[in-house]
């Protein structure tokens, strides 16, 4: 999933004829300056980034002049918010809150359901998850038939079925309407707005908003300007990046990639998987075993040769590693061969000078024989620790993953006899 920003939620509820509050995106303090002074009266100062929990963090702070402001930005920008460093701030009206409310649209893909629900709460704020389970008679859904999408008066039944004030079910059920205009217009995986609030002078404004693009399709809305289309606890690396513009129009296939810590000192074992479920039991054992994993990789769905080799070139470029696995911990239905191809293009590109170097390759499926008939022959002159695997130790996670410790241990004895 790409998870917008606050700034860029709001930019689309306003379009929908969302109401949203006053307000302007910051780079710096002295703009920062000027949206206060333009607002007329006190301000929130919100941090841009992709984190829940944000007022808690200290990343939105409240300021009652244009110099607090300014203040409040000058701290906040160049700050790390939750792991998240803060190039860019919201600034926006402080609102007068009387009461606040939950709207939410979510895919259900449950088998019995497969649509999406449209909920409305009357209970908003952080606590909205434990709302839900706690007090069920506080929230209301709807499964909405997309064909049919939903009406004003599925939004009105919505609203007012839990005896909100009747001046109060116009207005929210045309919220409720554009929100759900937005999550299908551009293709949302969740679309919520919490808080909503009710205003001490009547409005009724989203003051707060979350939504999450598919990411199949954030190619559809370049002006969304979404630079990978994951929903992360850390922000992209250059990696990161380069790795979505080989997925990003390429949908032979899947490449999923990230870096888990690109400040890690002390090297790592560069992770490449094969199918999600097995790439994840791969992922456990290596930690079990004690070695640490500085990327996730997996490519499956019946890539092609060339997103195989991009992969492996990609987990192989970080600095530092001390080993490489492709973890294939399942029999996989697609051609592996085009698996071999990728691979031999790439280790050969990167480990031709790589003394020593652990390599350790668990594959099976269709044209498994001839894939490891690839692997040898195209590998056989590297001067790498090579380990190759077929079917018979899919299911032996913990004794590859041991495997793979004990041949870096060597490589980093050898590195150090060298040094």
């Amino acid at each position: 999933m790409a998870r917008l920003y606050e700034y860029q939620g709001k930019k689309l509820l306003d379009e929908a004829g969302v109401p949203v509050p006053k307000g302007k995106m910051a780079y710096t303090p002295d703009e920062a300056r000027t949206i206060a002074e333009e607002i007329c009266g006190a301000t929130v100062v919100k941090a841009q980034v992709w984190s829940t929990g944000r007022l808690k963090a200290g990343g939105i702070r409240f300021a009652d002049t244009p110099d607090e402001c300014e203040e409040a930005t000058r701290a906040l920008i160049g700050s790390e918010v939750k792991g998240f460093k803060v190039e860019r701030v919201l600034v926006e009206e402080k609102l007068d809150i009387d009461k606040e409310y939950y709207v939410g649209v979510i895919v259900d893909d449950s088998y019995e359901i497969k649509a999406p629900i449209v909920m409305f709460s009357t209970e908003g704020g952080v606590d909205i998850e434990e709302t839900s389970e706690e007090h069920p008679e506080r929230i209301t859904r709807k499964v909405v038939d997309i064909f049919q999408g939903l009406e004003i008066t599925d939004a009105r039944d919505l609203s007012s079925a839990l005896n909100i004030p009747e001046t109060l079910v116009d207005p929210i059920s045309d919220i409720i309407v554009g929100l759900y205009r937005v999550f299908r217009k551009y293709s949302a995986s969740s679309a919520e707005i919490n808080p909503l609030v009710l205003t001490r002078d009547g409005r009724v404004v989203a003051a707060d908003c979350r939504i999450s693009i598919d990411d199949s399709s954030v190619h559809l809305y370049p002006e969304l300007g979404v630079e990978v289309a994951r929903e992360s606890m850390m922000p992209p690396t250059e990696l990161d990046k380069i790795a979505w513009k080989v997925e990003e129009k390429d949908y032979r296939g899947v490449f999923y990639f990230m870096q888990l810590d690109p400040g890690m000192e002390g090297g790592g074992v560069g992770y490449h998987g094969i199918g999600g479920g097995g790439s994840l039991v791969g992922a456990d054992a290596l930690v079990r075993a004690g070695l640490k994993i500085v990327n996730f990789a997996d490519t499956s769905g019946n890539p092609t040769a060339s997103k195989v080799y991009r992969c492996a070139k990609i987990t192989l470029s970080q600095p530092g590693i001390e080993g490489y696995l492709l973890g294939g911990f399942c029999v996989a239905s697609q051609e592996q061969w085009h698996h071999a191809y990728g691979l031999v293009k790439a280790l050969r590109e990167e480990l031709s000078d790589k003394i020593g170097f652990p390599v350790v390759l668990v594959i099976a499926g269709n044209k498994e024989e001839e894939t490891i008939k690839i692997l040898e022959e195209g590998l056989k002159d590297l001067p790498i620790r090579l380990e190759i695997y077929g079917r018979d130790h899919v299911d032996k996670s913990d004794y590859i993953a041991e495997r793979m410790k004990a041949l870096v241990e060597d490589y980093k004895k050898d590195v150090g006899v060298r040094d």
